[in-house]
């Protein structure tokens, strides 16, 4: 007889029961090879969808980067400055394999920054308000000291110079490519006198949606001006960010560079998080306002959302659902959320993390069977979609693993927030089904 392999998997009962302490070797892909398929490729590639550590080190208003790299890696951003907003602010210092032994290629960085620099202002008529320096794997093997080199390149160019990190080979260590590229971006603010009325948004690369509630919110307790370093139009604008009086931080990968502002420009931050749970937005709005010693009323949004929900749920009941984790959403809150409000979650494509065993555990008491996988794990090659029906999926990813079902991807880069985010997640639920 045959012996047919299969995907891996764990229930959330199951996993539940275990805990993160006792979390099942395929759920770690530190240990065990990856497995790189079409569902996994938009955040595990060089070639990244989306904003990778590349596109993100652009956020600073007028910036360019030179991406220090070898050919195999450097292509795949050819296919990113194809974009309009990136044709002209992508520049390469290609390593040839003497320069991957030797190290020689780093006395040639300060020369090339001056000439990108030069290079660019003739082209554009202004130059660049910094260079971002990109370094790969390689340099992380060679142990390059990449803050030595921008200052020497600042000093040479004579303007600011920064390191990234695409480190895919750091991607789980205590500070990932994602989460030193967010402290790189926001690490040329100086000290400014503090705006009492101003406050920034710390998270994403791109902005909330316009119809978010957290603008209203915001504005209803005397906040003027919110800062985003997406809605910057220029470099001046980006260094006033310097004038908040707090920070709002949207993602944790944020966190690292919050504290990094708290401690140069004594900028503090309050943390909040995006949901999809009714009750948790409507609690976690009570505790923002409670903690800045205001009174905020969200009623209105939360009336609006709690009808849409309601609708939603009279008409879809029972649907099956599988969740991803390619799109703007915690894929293991969205499920529990989406449980909640009577859809059936079947299956999770997403990573374990200690923060989310509080989601799975509740999970567990109320939809024990749903199964989790991991994208990364090689036996995701012998997934059969045919195992469990499927009615819906949401996210890139689950799509790809349940191509006949209907998908929302809900992964657009303008992020959807709060109860305005929840409405507009279930119209598209609607519109698919």
């Amino acid at each position: 007889m045959e012996n047919k392999q299969a995907a891996y998997y764990i229930t959330a009962a199951e996993l539940s029961e275990l805990g993160f302490e006792r979390l099942p070797s395929e759920l770690k892909s530190k240990d065990h090879l990856i497995y790189s398929s079409p569902a996994a490729l938009s955040f595990n590639s060089p070639g990244a969808q989306g904003f990778g550590v590349k596109r993100a080190g652009l956020a600073v208003p007028g910036s360019v980067m030179l991406l220090v790299a070898p050919a195999c890696c450097g292509r795949n951003t050819t296919m990113l400055a194809e974009l309009g907003a990136y044709a002209d602010r992508f520049y390469y210092l290609l390593q040839d394999d003497t320069d991957i032994i030797t190290g020689r290629h780093l006395n040639r960085i300060s020369k090339a920054v001056a000439e990108v620099a030069d290079f660019h202002e003739e082209s554009t008529g202004t130059r660049p308000s910094c260079v971002m320096i990109c370094i790969t794997c390689v340099d992380a093997l060679l142990g390059t000291d990449m803050e030595r080199v921008c200052r020497k390149a600042s000093e040479h160019a004579g303007l600011p110079v920064l390191p990234c990190y695409m480190y895919a080979l750091e991607r789980e260590g205590r500070v990932p490519p994602m989460t030193a590229v967010r402290k790189t971006v926001y690490s040329l603010l100086e000290p400014r006198a503090k705006k009492s009325t101003t406050v920034n948004l710390l998270g994403h690369f791109a902005p909330l949606r316009d119809d978010s509630e957290i603008y209203e919110l915001l504005r209803s307790i005397g906040i003027k001006k919110i800062n985003e370093i997406s809605r910057c139009a220029d470099f001046d604008e980006y260094l006033g960010m310097a004038e908040a009086n707090f920070n709002i931080i949207l993602n944790p990968e944020s966190r690292h560079a919050a504290e990094d502002i708290a401690s140069r420009l004594q900028i503090p931050s309050i943390e909040i998080t995006r949901m999809y749970r009714l009750d948790k937005i409507r609690r976690q709005y009570e505790l923002f306002a409670g903690a800045l010693g205001v009174e905020m009323d969200d009623s209105a949004f939360y009336s609006e959302a709690e009808k849409r929900v309601k609708e939603f749920s009279s008409k879809h009941a029972g649907k099956r659902v599988a969740i991803g984790e390619c799109l703007n959403a915690d894929s293991f809150e969205l499920a529990l959320a989406l449980t909640e409000y009577g859809l059936k979650v079947t299956e999770i494509y997403g990573t374990v993390s200690q923060e989310r065993m509080a989601y799975i555990k509740r999970l567990a008491a109320v939809s024990p069977d749903t199964r989790i996988y991991t994208n990364l794990e090689p036996s995701m090659l012998y997934y059969d979609s045919g195992e469990l029906e499927c009615d819906l999926t949401i996210g890139i990813d689950a799509g790809y693993y349940h191509p006949d079902a209907p998908n929302v991807p809900w992964n657009l880069e303008i992020q959807p927030w709060g109860y305005r985010g929840l409405i507009g997640l279930i119209d598209e639920m609607e519109g698919v089904l």
